[in-house]
């Protein structure tokens, strides 16, 4: 260490200037330093270091691609990247372990696809980034029927372990069921919740709903492969309850979780980064714009930003890492809106006009959300689906209609780069490429009249360990 140094280690360190110049390559950025320290955990050590770097107005990074800080500087903005390359996107994840740069990271994990799913997986382990490199393996676990012969062919032994290690998302559903109270048994027989196994291409009992637990009207949603079900109706009255459940499949249990604030039923339930947002809903037999939010560690409840208006039975998704909502005023608009939670608030996204129809559900596929709505009028059997493109910003509809077998599209979803929906008449998986939806194959249907909910759990291997 030279006496410079030393010294420099003797000081307390000066808080960042305004500005800092990086240099990658042949590429100048000129940052925010603020900025870099939020975006990228690299920065944040380097000024906390004290070492004479950190009181620099000019950073050199060697071995790092100019496109690949581009890109990190670009998802900390929460645009979205140009990484259409693959070696850009292989520059990205270098980039992205080498900054600690969370946002990147995200940002890579929505970007696995089929094509480029087992180069990100090569990737993230050449790398270290262990975001990716688990969501590309299971990724790949989940369409293993389809890569197996290109896996073995470019993985090495220890990452094909690894992606067999894993067990791929199971398709997993439960019907619409009010809490049965204690002065009435539960109905077993059809209080459950099925898994379908797709080998046998047969439905079986994954669990039983506990008693006090409803479906109907309630919120479902699953985070970091956990059920909950939050609130919806009890009793003949189908008041609203604030009975909030948790499954776990790694115990096969349920436990309850606190309630929400405000007792609500038709809620729309979506999980992110560790918390459930419970959106609008009813309370008291009226359309709320309550937004509560559950931090999962902390085991709290708290209010979120409202909706820009009350808003029951509202379709919710998560796209590109990112919440969203449609409100509709009926009977042609459809708006959707986005929680942005840094700031935590509700941003208008797009506006949807279709004569005599607007969204009942929504479902997003990477950087798609997709809007399906009833036909004409009143007529409930024909969906149609129009898609809107977070990046471009554009609409387009998807050709044809799609037959809404009691609800078959009012419930969906996405594994990997397929859209699985669900009716008592049969399974169906769409292949989801270039904004459209391809028949894959039929399976069986769910033996359960009424409202569905659809979702998808990695489930404990049955076989024994060796």
């Amino acid at each position: 260490m030279s006496a410079e140094d030393a010294e420099d280690r003797g000081r307390p360190p000066r808080r960042p200037s305004a500005k800092l110049t990086v240099v990658v390559g042949d590429a100048r950025f000129s940052e925010d330093k603020a900025f870099l320290v939020q975006s990228c955990d690299y920065f944040g050590a380097l000024f906390r270091s004290g070492m004479k770097e950190c009181r620099q107005d000019e950073v050199h990074l060697q071995g790092l691609g100019a496109r690949g800080f581009l890109a990190a500087l670009t998802a900390s903005r929460g645009e979205f990247p140009d990484l259409d390359g693959l070696d850009d996107l292989v520059e990205a994840v270098e980039c992205a372990a080498f900054l600690q740069a969370a946002p990147l990271a995200r940002r890579l994990v929505d970007l696995v696809d089929s094509d480029n799913c087992l180069l990100m997986y090569r990737a993230a382990a050449a790398f270290g980034l262990d975001a990716v490199y688990r969501a590309a393996a299971l990724f790949i676990r989940n369409v293993y029927a389809d890569l197996e012969a290109e896996a073995k062919e470019s993985l090495t032994p220890e990452l094909i372990a690894y992606v067999e290690s894993l067990t791929p998302s199971a398709f997993v559903a439960v019907g619409a069921h009010a809490s049965c109270g204690a002065d009435r048994p539960p109905l077993a027989a059809s209080r459950t919740v099925c898994r379908l196994d797709e080998s046998a291409n047969v439905w079986k009992v994954l669990t039983e709903l506990p008693p006090e637990a409803s479906t109907s009207m309630a919120g479902v949603a699953v985070l970091d492969n956990r059920l909950y079900v939050v609130g919806g109706v009890h009793g003949p009255h189908k008041r609203a309850t604030a009975s909030s459940f948790c499954y776990s499949v790694d115990t096969d249990a349920w436990s309850r979780i606190p309630g929400l604030e405000r007792p609500r039923r038709g809620l729309g339930l979506v999980g992110a980064d560790g918390r459930l947002y419970a959106i609008g809903g009813e309370c008291d037999r009226t359309a709320t714009a309550s937004v509560e939010a559950y931090d999962v560690e902390a085991a709290s409840w708290a209010a979120a930003a409202s909706l820009p208006r009350p808003a029951a039975a509202a379709a919710c998704a998560k796209a590109a890492g990112r919440i969203f909502a449609c409100l509709w005023k009926p009977t042609e608009t459809t708006e959707i809106y986005e929680y942005v939670s840094r700031a935590d608030e509700w941003r208008p996204v797009a506006t949807l006009i279709r004569r005599r129809s607007y969204g009942h559900f929504l479902v997003g596929h990477r950087d798609d959300l997709y809007v399906v709505r009833n036909g004409p009028a009143d007529d409930f059997l024909r969906c149609l689906v129009d898609c809107y493109n977070l990046r471009s910003g554009q609409w387009s509809s998807l050709p044809g209609h799609f037959a809404n077998s009691k609800g078959a599209l009012f419930t969906a979803a996405v594994r990997g780069d397929s859209l699985l929906t669900l009716s008592q008449s049969e399974t169906q998986e769409f292949a989801v490429a270039d904004r459209n939806w391809k028949p894959r194959r039929r399976m069986k249907g769910f033996p359960r009249s009424g409202s569905l909910w659809t979702f998808l759990l990695r489930l404990p291997d049955p076989r024994p360990a060796p």
